[in-house]
This record gives structure tokens, sequence and C-alpha cells, in this order.
């Protein structure tokens, strides 16, 4: 059984699958939980835009903790920032950090030519971490 969980968590309706899908794994288990919000910023030729407010992050991380917590779940959440090109290192890091030996991602769909330019970051996860990574499915009827 899985004992330490992290669960990366954005702005979209998906992460409420991924947050489900962490408690449900974490309560029989007795397992902990860190919640991980990375505030995205993309850099362009003069300067460095955020894409999210610090309100906005706080809100979504502490909406996810508290939906574990009410389960019962020892969590923590931790909100980080980087580019959108170091979100995936960032999880993987935070992992580490963390020690968690699960790495629980919500899946964003995309067409086969934007992922050439820019790939999901479910897939850099798993090429910057040494951690096991389950996807949880959106599920439109619970989100």
């Amino acid at each position: 059984m899985f004992q330490r969980i992290l669960v990366a968590v954005d702005s979209s309706p998906a992460r409420h699958s991924a947050v489900r899908l962490a408690g449900e794994l974490a309560g029989p288990a007795d397992a902990e939980v860190r919640v991980l919000h990375v505030v995205a910023s993309a850099a362009t030729l003069a300067t460095v835009v955020a894409l999210e407010d610090d309100d906005e992050a706080q809100a979504v991380l502490d909406e996810a903790v508290a939906t574990l917590r009410d389960l019962g779940i020892k969590t923590e959440g931790a909100l980080a920032t980087g580019l959108t090109t170091q979100i995936a290192t960032t999880i993987a890091e935070s992992a580490k950090e963390f020690g968690a030996d699960l790495i629980v991602l919500s899946p964003h769909h995309r067409g086969s030519v934007e992922a050439l330019f820019n790939p999901r970051i479910s897939d850099a996860v798993a090429h910057a971490s040494g951690t096991a990574i389950l996807l949880a499915p959106q599920d439109a009827d619970r989100s």
C-alpha cells in the first residue's frame, strides 16, 4: 500500500477527480497526502506573466486540502511557483522531498500536434520522477 501520496492539482475541474482518487487510496491505507498546486507563470520576450493570481491559487489548494481532511485523511498543502516549463520538475522535486511513493495527477487531453510542441505535464512528470504515477480519469458526473 502507498503511505505518502502527493496529489498535484491545478485550477481545472479535473482536479476534483484527482483529489477524490487520492482520498480513496489514502483512507484505507492510513496514508499521508500532500496537495501541491504550482502557481504557473509564462515567459514572454519582455516579461514574465502570472497565469493565476495568489488568491485563486490559495483557494484551489485550500479546497483540495479541506476535501481530504473532511475524509479524515492526514493532509498538508503546499504552493509552489514556476514557469510553465518547470511544472513537471517542480512536482517531481516536491514528491521526492515529501518522500512520496505515489503521485496522483489529472491528465489534460490535447491534440497530437499540440502535444508535440507542449508535452503533457503527466508525461513530463513521469520522465522527471522515479515515483509511481497514477492518472485520475476525469469524472464529468462528479466534478
